[in-house]
């Protein structure tokens, strides 16, 4: 049977170290999108900068992971692992890098806040998580914020409704890898190999559709020094990304991970506001509040789920 990942319970110094990851995380994936569209304007292909970026990632980690021994058992299982938990994570980053242009970067961003509410219903259908009415608050508030900032930037995609409608399917795709990666992750797996593993098997899985969409222009990622200093910027952010994105998979369960598009959708937003030039989006400040709201009426959810857990122990043990 599958050993399923679960968060560690008790102490409240995991639930500190989950939202420190938390806010890393969703910080990072904003970070990442910002870089995916400088890049674009300068020029470089965006399928291939987005396979190469993760191609180099990824030997940067497993270049740490065997240089902190941690184990790195290479069989059909973790195989599986790298080009599904790959391509679960790679088609809707290239749909994002694709879409970028058309419907801005914000508009992204805020896309990645959706996969919390369909994460939470798969892992209680699948029974992953139990049905909760502070998680459940946790998401909706969480769920919330992304959706003011939807609605208000939804009046800036008269001119691409195509590609806004692509976008919004991307949050089934994410969850779902948020599922796969919980249910399939391989037992004795560090998270510093698995994100190796994911990223590499994202960058083969785009391999492909590098060659067939943007023929010849891989060298261009080369010979350009402005998209050669994104790419390296971009090989680092995701090594930092997906690293800590393991870690607090590993630490907190996928219904908590999932919490990140939420984070990154108001970093993504006040990033594309600062310092890519785009709108500010009415009503920001109340979307991040129940952005934040969300994310500790979840976590608190979380430890009365624990100390619960731990009190029923405890009375069995005395019993």
């Amino acid at each position: 049977m599958t050993k399923v990942t679960s968060p560690h319970k008790g102490s409240p110094r995991p639930g500190l170290r989950a939202l420190g990851c938390l806010l890393l995380v969703g910080s990072f994936l904003a970070l990442s999108l910002t870089v995916a569209k400088l890049a674009d304007d300068a020029g470089a292909p965006r399928v291939s900068f987005l396979m190469v970026a993760m191609a180099g990632a990824g030997l940067v980690l497993m270049g740490l992971a065997a240089l902190r021994r941690r184990p790195l058992s290479f069989n059909r299982r973790t195989l599986e692992y790298a080009l599904v938990a790959g391509a679960l994570l790679a088609l809707p980053n290239a749909l994002a890098f694709v879409a970028i242009r058309h419907v801005g970067a914000g508009f992204i961003s805020l896309s990645f806040a959706f996969p919390i509410l369909i994460t939470w219903v798969l892992a209680v259908c699948l029974k992953l998580e139990r049905l909760r009415l502070l998680r459940l608050s946790g998401v909706i508030l969480g769920l919330g914020g992304g959706l003011v900032l939807a609605v208000a930037k939804a009046g800036d995609m008269s001119g691409a409704p195509g590609w806004a409608l692509l976008v919004m399917a991307m949050p089934l795709v994410l969850a779902l890898g948020n599922i796969y990666r919980t249910l399939r992750w391989p037992e004795g797996g560090s998270p510093l190999f698995l994100a190796a593993l994911m990223l590499l098997g994202g960058a083969a899985t785009l391999l492909p559709l590098s060659l067939l969409l943007e023929p010849g222009q891989l060298p261009l990622l080369f010979t350009r020094e402005a998209v050669l200093r994104l790419l390296a910027v971009e090989a680092t952010v995701f090594t930092v990304l997906y690293l800590f994105f393991f870690v607090l998979q590993k630490l907190a369960g996928p219904v908590y991970l999932s919490q990140i598009g939420a984070v990154a959708a108001v970093v993504g937003t006040l990033i594309a506001v600062l310092a890519l030039g785009e709108a500010t989006p009415p009503n920001l400040g109340l979307a991040a509040l129940l952005v934040i709201a969300g994310s500790l009426l979840f976590q608190r959810g979380a430890r009365a789920a624990s100390q619960a857990v731990n009190s029923t122990s405890s009375g069995q043990a005395s019993t």
